[in-house]
């Protein structure tokens, strides 16, 4: 019989975060968690101590000690007009939490990568694991993602004893991180409550974007598996159909009409400029380029199978729009102070 696993989360209360540990938390095979978070939550999944811990500065090493996994999910994504801001979290703060893992024994990590470590797409055909991960150069998340999976490279050559699996999903949605993405990346002025079948005539379509995504629950179960079964490598994880912008439209039973990408592009450069969103117009030009992904290693190899197709999962989350829906941990904070926001800089403050 194989004794249960004592895991530790990094991002233990965010949007992946809270679905992962709840997912360890119920599975048998799992003995403890530690879940570590710069700010900790009251609520407290079964088996599981949270933490206050900074991955870019705090003794990680210590909190490692023991550990049969370490599941890497801290990942800033704000302030996007600092870019030097989140590459000491996402980069650096990452290069420490894996070095940390080495050095204190564990044989085990897995780092939830993205779709937007891809390079761009050259073709409309799905990507396996082996497309390259060069990302896009004019996004700080995707130069972030792409720099950590090319360390992870030379990591993986000097700690062979470590097995390294990297886990990229689509765009993952839940209904309480609604809220917290609307903050992220739609900026105070998006009308969450007017998000509804019927009320919005018209949505701009895009010829040409495609996006994947994945519900939090989903992707949870992949990483539950990967932290449990002998696997290692990369994992492509999205849910299907492939999602455009006549599909949304379908959703809000919107009429869609037409509009060039570059006036969409050039309205969003308008409104950063501005600062009235939080998305920057090269997180645009990464989105509309990215690769479709195969999924039949992670349903090979993982046993994987999301139980919520796009439309649900698009649902969900449209409905938490609507409601400002959130949770107990603070990036997953209910629908609060807008004018705070404002105040405070759009896109300045993580």
């Amino acid at each position: 019989m194989t004794e249960a696993k004592h895991i530790v989360v990094t991002g233990a209360t965010g949007n992946i975060g809270t679905g992962v540990v709840a997912a360890l938390s119920a599975d048998p095979d799992v003995r403890s968690i530690t879940g570590l978070a710069r700010r900790p939550a009251a609520d407290r999944p079964a088996r599981t101590r949270l933490v206050e811990a900074d991955i870019e500065r705090d003794d990680l090493v210590a909190h490692f000690r023991g550990a049969d996994a370490v599941v890497h999910l801290a990942w800033l994504f704000q302030p996007t007009r600092k870019p030097e801001r989140t590459w000491r979290t996402n980069v650096l703060g990452s290069l420490r939490v894996f070095e940390a893992a080495a050095a204190a024994g564990v044989p085990k990590i897995v780092y939830t990568s993205s779709v937007g470590a891809y390079s761009p797409r050259e073709t409309e055909a799905p990507v396996a694991e082996s497309w390259p991960t060069h990302g896009w150069p004019g996004a700080a998340y995707t130069r972030e993602k792409a720099y950590v999976e090319r360390w992870l490279d030379a990591f993986e050559l000097r700690h062979p004893e470590v097995g390294v699996v990297r886990i990229r999903p689509g765009f993952v949605f839940q209904r309480a991180a609604a809220s917290e993405q609307r903050r992220l990346f739609g900026g105070p002025f998006v009308p969450g409550s007017l998000i509804r079948p019927g009320l919005l005539p018209v949505v701009p379509d895009l010829p040409g974007l495609r996006v994947q995504v994945v519900h939090t629950d989903d992707l949870a179960d992949a990483v539950r598996r990967a932290v449990l079964l002998p696997v290692t490598g990369a994992f492509n994880v999205a849910t299907g159909p492939v999602v455009g912008t006549r599909f949304v439209a379908g959703l809000l039973g919107a009429r869609p009409v037409p509009v060039p990408a570059r006036l969409v592009r050039a309205a969003l450069d308008v409104a950063w400029r501005l600062h009235a969103v939080p998305a920057t117009p090269g997180l645009f030009d990464a989105v509309v380029r990215l690769p479709v992904m195969d999924t039949a290693r992670a349903e090979l190899e993982l046993g994987w199978r999301p139980r919520h197709d796009a439309a649900e999962t698009l649902s969900e989350f449209l409905a938490g729009l609507r409601t400002g829906a959130g949770t107990g941990t603070a990036p997953l904070a209910p629908d609060g102070n807008r004018a705070g926001e404002i105040a405070t800089g759009v896109g300045r403050r993580p």
